[in-house]
């Protein structure tokens, strides 16, 4: 029976983390980051991936620098080392120890998108594919040897959460048909192209604000791209407004970026983009308030809606 040590930390790994363990292999080791603080209230919280670990009854290790403490990993004797969005790079020590080396589920078509936000940075870009990579892990950042992919089509309504759902699942998939593989010798790993890698760095605040100068197709993909977290905002009367969701307009339209147009049956705020095309918000999130439909903020803050202002200008 082959001992794995899995790695993983995001609700990502969990699919894959309880995949493994229906299977004939032993999992001896989970390893994910320590628990954080998350929220308004700083909540001590554990990482979905200890929780799934603690269900399944594995033993759990969260060091706080892996490349400072790992010899609890080594200790475990694994025949191989699988990660999921672990958050951490592995040392040397690590790579080269387990029989069958240290394999990586990464959620992009290697060598694009490297980095931890592949998912968002896929629809941002207006990508209509991506999908999964196995591949050997490597010092460098997603840079190793590819063992196997997989692709699936990004749908026109797809945003970062339901792509995120489909790639776990594919990932599961690809994993549990790849190890036995690997198990047995047959995989012919191949080098990434680095002329053709593109990276996907971690998703910061001034990546969710809008630039209505931007087409407004850019706009809706960052938008979907953002949701349902971090979340795309603007500015509006000198105030923060995440934008949760939006739909494409088509019309062409004589304004300015970022300029209120129309208020369409009172269900969407028409706001104009830099290629005279615009689009349509449905939900959003007034500073202090609630995530709620257009129609819902509209019954009661109509009032702050003029046609002709404009949205990300602060006054």
């Amino acid at each position: 029976m082959k001992r794995i040590v899995f790695m993983g930390t995001p609700d990502f790994s969990v699919p894959i983390l309880h995949a493994l363990s229906e299977t004939d292999y032993e999992i001896v080791l989970v390893v994910t980051q320590p628990d954080r603080p998350v929220g308004r209230k700083k909540v001590i919280t554990p990482p979905p991936v200890k929780v799934a670990a603690e269900q399944l009854n594995i033993p759990v290790f969260q060091p706080e620098k892996l490349r400072e403490n790992y010899q609890v990993i080594l200790d475990y004797k694994p025949d191989i080392i699988v990660t999921a969005a672990y958050g951490q790079l592995l040392p040397n020590d690590l790579l080269e120890t387990p029989e069958f080396g240290c394999i990586n589920v990464h959620a992009s078509l290697l060598p694009e998108l490297r980095g931890g936000a592949p998912i968002h940075y896929a629809i941002i870009q207006g990508k209509e594919e991506t999908g999964v990579t196995i591949m050997y892990m490597a010092e460098k950042l997603d840079a190793g040897d590819i063992i196997s992919q997989r692709r699936i089509s990004i749908e026109h309504d797809d945003h970062a959460g339901s792509l995120h759902d489909k790639l776990s699942e594919l990932g599961k998939d690809l994993l549990l048909d790849t190890l036995p593989e690997l198990f047995k010798n047959n995989i012919e790993a191949t080098p990434q192209d680095e002329t053709k890698a593109t990276f996907a760095s971690n998703i910061n605040r001034a990546d969710e604000k809008i630039n209505w100068e931007n087409s407004h197709i850019d706009v809706y993909n960052q938008i979907r791209g953002l949701h349902p977290w971090p979340v795309a905002f603007t500015k509006y009367n000198n105030k923060t407004m995440k934008i949760w969701w939006a739909q494409l307009d088509e019309k062409t339209y004589d304004c300015q970026p970022g300029e209120i147009v129309d208020v369409v049956d009172e269900e969407a705020i028409i706001v104009g983009c830099g290629n005279q095309k615009a689009i349509r918000i449905t939900e959003l999130q007034p500073a202090g308030k609630k995530r709620m439909t257009t129609k819902e903020f509209l019954l009661g803050y109509s009032d702050q809606i003029k046609m002709g202002t404009k949205m990300g200008e602060t006054i």
